[in-house]
């Protein structure tokens, strides 16, 4: 039975599709990838990039080459921002947007988005010295985050933010926002946890920091495609359910969330979440607002 959904998902997803067509017509696809949202997506030097997003995004990619028959399929990757991710998926610079993006309503606007194989804890970062441990202690101090990201207004929208004013500075990706804290313009850095634990473990000293407080949200972080391309999006969830039923999500998890990787050979060491263990289990395109009803 399991076979023949996969089947039956595989023929509807290769009915007519812009992104398909495209990508069989000149044998190229693009990927977008950030540039330090370890360890999901970003670079390794010489304009190589990798991450758990990257290589599930390869594999899907693999998957559609074989169903559409290509002999090879070239990929260009293209770096984006948390500013520009959106508009280059909407205007078909990017056909696959395999980073770090939480899909919820707003954005789902303008894009689609994959069944949901990561879901995220947004959470704190602070110098381990700093005497911070929860948001109530970040009354006056430099709170610093990513442009473009939801982050700093789900912390003012927590409970326990109400009456505490603190200051917001900008970083232009995560590796800047984290050098605001490294360098001490920031006191702490709010994001999502991977990218936090990413960018501790691959610092020059990562006992220096920690995460702390409460948990701010719990969102899906998913693969982000073109909103007017359903077919396309089909494609891309019959090799995620693939992926899922062959038994590799354990495998990858492993291998950058707890196993040393490039460049540094850091560990990131984050455990295996229930909700992303569940989300594996109920494939789905949940919005973060579903996650967060009570």
């Amino acid at each position: 039975m399991v076979a023949a959904a996969l089947l039956f998902g595989a023929v509807n997803a290769y009915a007519a599709s812009p992104t398909l067509d495209k990508m069989k017509s000149s044998g190229a696809v693009t990927m977008g990838v950030r540039e330090s949202s370890i360890p999901m997506s970003y670079t390794t030097g010489d304009s190589r990039f990798d991450g758990y997003h990257v290589e599930v995004c390869r594999m899907i990619l693999a998957d559609i080459k074989s169903n559409l028959g290509l002999s090879t399929l070239r990929i260009n990757y293209q770096p984006v921002t948390s500013q520009n991710r959106v508009p280059l998926v909407q205007n078909g610079t990017v056909d696959i947007e395999c980073g770090t993006t939480t899909n919820n309503a707003n954005r789902a606007k303008d894009v689609g988005f994959a069944n949901t194989l990561y879901v995220e804890e947004v959470r704190i970062a602070v110098k381990a010295n700093s005497g911070i441990n929860s948001i109530s202690q970040l009354a006056g101090k430099k709170v610093a985050t990513t442009t473009g990201t939801t982050s700093v207004q789900l912390l003012r929208k927590h409970e326990k933010a109400n009456g505490v004013n603190f200051d917001e500075v900008f970083g232009k990706d995560h590796a800047d926002s984290f050098l605001l804290l490294e360098s001490g313009r920031a006191d702490a850095f709010v994001m999502d946890g991977s990218i936090l634990a990413g960018n501790i473990a691959n610092s020059k000293n990562p006992k220096d920091f920690k995460i702390v407080g409460e948990v701010l949200a719990t969102e899906p972080i998913a693969i982000m495609v073109p909103r007017n391309d359903p077919e396309f999006k089909a494609a891309v969830n019959a090799a995620i359910a693939k992926i899922v039923a062959n038994g590799s999500m354990p495998k990858l998890w492993d291998k950058w969330f707890l196993k040393p990787i490039p460049p540094k050979n850091a560990v990131v060491g984050l455990e295996l979440s229930p909700a992303t263990k569940n989300a594996w289990a109920n494939l789905n395109d949940r919005p973060a607002e579903d996650y967060a009803k009570k």
